[in-house]
């Protein structure tokens, strides 16, 4: 049986950087293709079907913030997003926008080769994920049909219609730091208002409900000053 090779775009103005990226991860087994800014980028999505991107925020024209956006609106394709800034406003922004993670520069490549490895198994975990009644996270499963959650000894418990839609936002993005305004949004759909802060009770209420306080969680962690994230892997249970 044959496997086809993930397809990676490295998308970065800097020649060196593409090649060295390039090389290495060719040699880690994917096939790599480069752009150096987003027109560039256009035209390699225009031929090809790539796995992931791992797109540099400096670029000339389209920055990675824009081309992030951009590539949101119309699909899901897995973003790395890379930054020569030790800002942390960039890297909570990038989160915002969608990207499914992030790395500062100057990096090992043997991080990045991690980072990605990590991203493609939950883009894959969450392919059956989306098709399968329950799915298991840490302890616990969740029925989506009867909207129940199974503790380790089976028992079942419902779950009010707010508790079920904010567990189902953290189950779509396991191990993915979401803001506060991220989590309103999806579970809601709509905007938070201004200085709103109720997301942080109903966290609260979904962690009891887990049997976890808000401090020590080791289910649903909180990530100062960027949000919350579903701290363990969510696969089909049945």
């Amino acid at each position: 049986m044959t496997t086809h090779a993930q397809t990676l775009v490295i998308v970065d103005d800097d020649a060196e950087i593409r090649d060295l990226l390039a090389d290495y991860l060719g040699r880690h087994g994917y096939r790599t293709l480069t752009a150096e800014d987003g027109e560039a980028l256009s035209r390699v999505l225009a031929t090809h079907s790539p796995d992931l991107l791992i797109v540099d925020i400096m670029l000339p024209g389209d920055d990675g913030f824009t081309i992030c956006r951009r590539l949101r609106s119309q699909s899901d394709l897995p973003i790395i997003m890379l930054t020569a800034s030790a800002d942390e406003t960039d890297r909570i922004l990038g989160l915002e926008l969608g990207a499914d993670d992030y790395l500062a520069k100057p990096f090992n490549p043997r991080e990045l080769l991690a980072r990605i490895k990590a991203v493609l198994r939950r883009v894959q975990s969450s392919a059956s994920v989306e098709t399968a009644r329950v799915v298991r996270f840490g302890d616990w499963r969740l029925d989506r049909v009867t909207r129940e959650l199974i503790d380790k000894q089976d028992r079942r418990s419902p779950l009010s219609g707010a508790d079920y839609l904010l567990l189902s936002v953290f189950l779509e993005h396991p191990e993915q730091v979401l803001s506060r305004e991220a989590l309103f949004d999806l579970s809601r759909g709509r905007r938070a208002p201004p200085l709103d802060r109720s997301i942080d009770v109903h966290v609260c209420r979904l962690r009891q409900r887990l049997g976890e306080g808000a401090e020590g969680s080791q289910l649903i962690r909180t990530v100062r000053g960027a949000g919350y994230v579903l701290a363990v892997p969510v696969e089909a249970a049945g």
